[in-house]
C-alpha cells in the first residue's frame, strides 16, 4: 500500500534538497508573510477563537478543537465550529449534517466535529462564521486558517507536535512551514504543545523568548480496555500514522501489522478488501482513527463492512493546567467587549 504524505527530508535534518529549493522557499515565505500581515477585513459579533499550526498538515488541532468545545458547552455557551472542509467538493459556506453529508461533500474532518458542535465549512472563512453566528452559535472555533487574515481572530491558539516539531524548520517547500516562525510567532496568543518529545524544544525557546506563553498537553486513549490482550492490524489515513501507532503500543495493546496512509486520503475498494482480507487471514483485530471512520461513512457496502469491523480509537487531551481552556474562552469573549467599546 503506497502511502503518499510530505516528503521525508521536511522532517530530517537540512540537507541538499532543503537548500535547493530555499530561493522558492524565500519567495513563498515573504508572499505568505504579507498576505498573514493584512489587517482582517470582516469582523463578527461573537468570539472567534482560531486553532491553528506553524506547518503544513497535522499537529492535533481536531482534538484541541473539541476540548475547546466541551469547555465552552460547560460554561453554558454554544460554540459552533468553522472549517475548511479539506478533501470535501462544496463551494460555498455549508452547515454540515452528518446524515446528508460524507467525506467527499463536506471533507473527513468537519464529519467528525458535526457530532460535537454544529460545524460549518467554507473557503470563505467570513462567509462561514455568519453561518455560524445565524445558526445560533455564540462563539466560534476555527479549526485552521490561523494564516488566513480575512476574519478577525479574537485568539489564536497555535498547537505544536512535541515530537515532529516544525521539522527540518524550512518554509515549503524546502520544509512544512507555512511561512518563517519569525513571521507567524507575533499573531499567536499561546502556543499549545501537545504530546511527548524534544521535537518542539527549539520552538519552545523562541516562544518564551518572545514573551509568548506556552501549555503542555499529552494525549490519552478513552477505549483501550475492551482490546487488550487482542492482536491488531491497526490502519490510518492522518499526517503521521506512525504517531497513532506508537500511542496504541505505548497504551499497552499488541499492533502486529500496520497500515499507513496520506493524510485524508480516501480508500478505493480494492484497499478496503485488502484490509479486511488480511486482518482476516492473520486473525487480527481491525482498529483505526475516528477521522479514517468518518471518511469511511457513506460511501458503500464495501467501506461500510470495514466500518463495522474495526474499533475506533478516540483519543483525548489532557492539559497540564486545568484551567488552560477556560481561560481562552474568557479572553476571547473579552477581546469582544474590549473590541465594542473601543
Amino acid at each position: 500500500m503506497a502511502l503518499q504524505e510530505a516528503p521525508p527530508f521536511w522532517w530530517q535534518k537540512p540537507g541538499w534538497q532543503a537548500f535547493l529549493l530555499s530561493p522558492f522557499s524565500w519567495i513563498y515565505g515573504q508572499i505568505s508573510a504579507r498576505r498573514m500581515e493584512h489587517p482582517p477585513s470582516d469582523f463578527v459579533s461573537v468570539p472567534v477563537i482560531c486553532v491553528g499550526n506553524f506547518i503544513a498538515g497535522g499537529a492535533g488541532k481536531t482534538p484541541t478543537v473539541l476540548a475547546l468545545v466541551k469547555c465552552a458547552k460547560s460554561m453554558k455557551l454554544k460554540p459552533g465550529i468553522l472549517s475548511r472542509g479539506f478533501g470535501g467538493g462544496v463551494s460555498v459556506a455549508t452547515l454540515v449534517e452528518p446524515d446528508k453529508h460524507d467525506s467527499r461533500d463536506v471533507g473527513d474532518e468537519p464529519l467528525l466535529l458535526a457530532n460535537a458542535a454544529t460545524t460549518v465549512v467554507s473557503v470563505d472563512r467570513p462567509a462561514g462564521a455568519r453561518l455560524l453566528v445565524e445558526s445560533g452559535c455564540d462563539l466560534i472555533i476555527m479549526d485552521d486558517g490561523f494564516q488566513n487574515p480575512k476574519l478577525h481572530k479574537d485568539y489564536c491558539l497555535v498547537v505544536i507536535d512535541a515530537k515532529r516539531g516544525i521539522g527540518n524548520g524550512f518554509t515549503h517547500p524546502s520544509g512544512p512551514l507555512r511561512l518563517p516562525v519569525s513571521r507567524q510567532l507575533p499573531f499567536a496568543d499561546t502556543v499549545l504543545v501537545i504530546g511527548e518529545g524534544n521535537g518542539a524544544d527549539g520552538v519552545i525557546r523562541r516562544v518564551a523568548k518572545s514573551a509568548k506563553p506556552f501549555e503542555l498537553s499529552s494525549i490519552r486513549i478513552q477505549n483501550t480496555r475492551r482490546l487488550k490482550g487482542k492482536q491488531l492490524l491497526a490502519y490510518a489515513g492522518i499526517a503521521d500514522p506512525d504517531k497513532f501507532f506508537a500511542s496504541l503500543s505505548s497504551a499497552g495493546l499488541e499492533v502486529i501489522e500496520q497500515c499507513a496512509f496520506g493524510d485524508h486520503h480516501h480508500y478505493h475498494e480494492d484497499e478496503i478488501e485488502e484490509l479486511v482480507d488480511k486482518a482476516k487471514q492473520l486473525n487480527l483485530h481491525l482498529v483505526s482513527t475516528s477521522k479514517d471512520i468518518f471518511r469511511l461513512k457513506g460511501l458503500g457496502k464495501l467501506s461500510q463492512e470495514l466500518i463495522e469491523k474495526t474499533d475506533e480509537i478516540k483519543i483525548e487531551l489532557v492539559f497540564e493546567n486545568p484551567e488552560f481552556l477556560r481561560n481562552v474562552i474568557t479572553s476571547a469573549i473579552n477581546s469582544v467587549y474590549e473590541r465594542d467599546i473601543g
